[in-house]
């Protein structure tokens, strides 16, 4: 037996008639109000509220106090420790943005790399990032290496 996308139906019970609103009594919708309840917004045609909408009381979001001050101009870096470069880099390797990503270590690059100084390095690497903190700069050249700050962030 051969089957075709013809002889494919849906289960018994899967598939509802759409309500038919607003047909009167005999539609089994109560016929006057039809389902919808009564009066309001809601009982309209066309009607759509979006999602958080609270009838014109004033929304959730608006109640709550705002603290702060979000500054988005500001700089944002992918942050990365030198004991991380220690475990994932062979001595005289260099360091790039684009190899920390390759092997999975930043996942989003924001506006730039940083390096702290978290962890030991025993190895030497050339590790060229946009900012360094003052221990990670001192780390990378007391195991030998070169820490370049690369300009664009």
């Amino acid at each position: 037996m051969v089957l075709d996308l013809d002889d494919l139906r849906p289960q018994p019970g899967a598939k509802h008639r759409p309500k038919r609103v607003g047909r009167g009594h005999s539609s089994g919708h109560g016929g006057h109000e039809s389902g919808r309840g009564t009066k309001g917004q809601g009982a309209r045609s066309g009607v759509r509220m979006r999602p958080g909408f609270e009838g014109g009381q004033t929304p959730l979001w608006m109640r709550f106090p705002k603290r702060g001050f979000h500054n988005p101009l500001a700089t944002e870096y992918a942050i990365v420790n030198v004991g991380l470069l220690e475990k994932h880099f062979a001595p005289g390797e260099e360091v790039t943005l684009e190899k920390l990503m390759a092997k999975g270590l930043v996942k989003d690059p924001k506006d730039g790399l940083k390096v702290l100084g978290e962890g030991t390095l025993t190895k030497p690497l050339v590790v060229r990032a946009h900012k360094f903190s003052r221990a990670a700069k001192q780390k990378i050249e007391a195991a030998g290496g070169r820490a370049e700050e690369v300009a664009g962030a």
